[in-house]
């Protein structure tokens, strides 16, 4: 009897536990829900877009709340109540339209609440001050005259009403930010962009964007003369030979292509390893320094005669068939063999190493979103992060990657997109395009 009664009271000890583990674990338990902000929301303008979620590992969620005020005034943005099925976890994203709920620019104050199961009522709260902003802000074009060759560069200046977060132009679907820069004490916007050598036969759109702390965006066109420009189109011939001399060089450096016939290395490396190398360079160019660290006309290979010119469109020819398609996006020079290759202008070495097709490849930042490129060298002089002056050694000229013969390939790229390097030789066309553009009076 006296063992039935320990085994008793031990019994109603462990579900009393059980019990009490169970009520402070769920209905009973202290802890309060999680309100987490997806977003630093400090600004409410016209797509402004509210990600908010919350949870709560206990005893689950309740209801959740999320009202703005104004003038003392709460409008519900909303309102959640949680039933049925516990719910541990709930995201909410909520459009805000600041029109259709009365809201005029100034101070508001943004709350969101959320409480939970328990019997206790736990509860959190999230309370900020933002600024409603539903205005737009305006566009000053500053160089409305903007002649431009397909495949060539552009360059404009504006002004905004109002500070931005984002702005820049928008060539079709090519986005290219701006820069701030200070033109007769007052603060601009700088952009390169590039026209697409396509351009030739099929006139783009140029627009502008400016985008504020709201997300309130303007867009406006801009106008520009087209240029004339015709780019040449070539049969390359891809002998055996050629294929023996430099697919071994892309199967070292990719093995998975060992055993395959060299005609289909090829197609690989003109293929999926050129796209796989653009999208390579165009992430190295998506930092720029934020100033301009270039002067006057940049250099011309010394001494060297043009094998290719930019925007050529080739045809590969192997067999009497075609076995694939480029467009020639720089100019090759030759000279002599291991020529002294010199930074065409200032700036800053972002890229220093092999890249696939360009061989080993050196990459300048020039500030505000331009670039230069020098590609099959045989060696290279520079590393990166190193600054460089212009006609400062960067290596010797040679045949890695997919290269002929010993020659520079050469390049200019702005926002990422290649552009015709023959413009940026020319004194007059920085003159005209850049130089004079600058000297805007307002």
């Amino acid at each position: 009897m006296k063992t039935y009664k320990i085994y008793f009271i031990s019994t109603l000890a462990i579900l009393a536990c059980l019990l009490s583990w169970w009520f402070f674990a769920t209905i009973g338990e202290f802890g309060k829900p999680q309100i987490q902000m997806m977003q630093d929301i400090r600004s409410i303008g016209q797509r402004t877009v509210l990600e908010v979620t919350f949870s709560d590992s206990g005893s689950g969620l309740k209801s959740s709340t999320i009202t703005i005020s104004q003038d003392n005034q709460p409008r519900i943005l909303s309102t959640l109540q949680y039933k049925g099925k516990k719910t541990n976890r709930n995201a909410v994203s909520i459009p805000v339209d600041p029109v259709a709920l009365k809201l005029h620019d100034g101070p508001a104050v943004l709350t969101i609440t959320a409480e939970d199961q328990a019997v206790w009522k736990n509860s959190a709260s999230i309370t900020r001050t933002v600024n409603v902003d539903v205005v737009p802000p305006q566009i000053f074009l500053l160089t409305p005259v903007n002649h431009i060759n397909p495949g060539g560069t552009g360059m404009l200046l504006f002004r905004t009403s109002k500070p931005v977060t984002a702005s820049g132009a928008r060539v079709d679907d090519r986005i290219f930010p701006s820069y701030p820069v200070v033109i007769n004490n007052k603060p601009c916007q700088l952009v390169y962009f590039a026209l697409p050598a396509q351009a030739a036969s099929q006139k783009g759109q140029i627009k502008i964007y400016a985008r504020d702390q709201g997300g309130n965006e303007t867009v406006q066109s801009v106008p520009y003369l087209l240029l004339k420009k015709k780019f040449r189109n070539d049969k390359m011939p891809t002998s055996d030979s050629f294929l023996q001399q430099k697919m071994p060089e892309f199967v070292a450096q990719h093995p998975a292509l060992a055993g395959k016939p060299l005609i289909d290395v090829f197609i690989y490396v003109n293929g999926a390893l050129r796209e796989e190398n653009f999208r390579t360079i165009q992430t190295i160019c998506q930092k720029s320094e934020p100033r301009q660290l270039w002067e006057g006309t940049f250099l011309r290979m010394k001494d060297a005669a043009p094998m290719a010119q930019f925007g050529d469109h080739r045809t590969y020819v192997h067999a009497g068939k075609n076995i694939g398609e480029s467009t020639h996006l720089g100019v090759d020079l030759a000279s002599t063999a291991n020529a002294t290759i010199e930074a065409s202008n200032s700036g800053v070495v972002v890229y220093a190493g092999y890249l696939g097709i360009y061989g080993n490849m050196v990459m300048i930042d020039h500030g505000f979103g331009l670039f230069s490129l020098y590609a099959h060298l045989s060696s290279i002089d520079v590393k990166n992060g190193q600054a460089v002056k212009k006609g400062g050694a960067l290596g010797k000229s040679g045949l890695t990657g997919l290269a002929g013969g010993d020659h520079l390939h050469f390049s200019i790229l702005v926002g990422g997109q290649f552009v015709n390097p023959t413009e940026w030789w020319d004194p007059h066309w920085i003159q005209d395009n850049v130089t004079k553009k600058m000297e805007v009076s307002f």
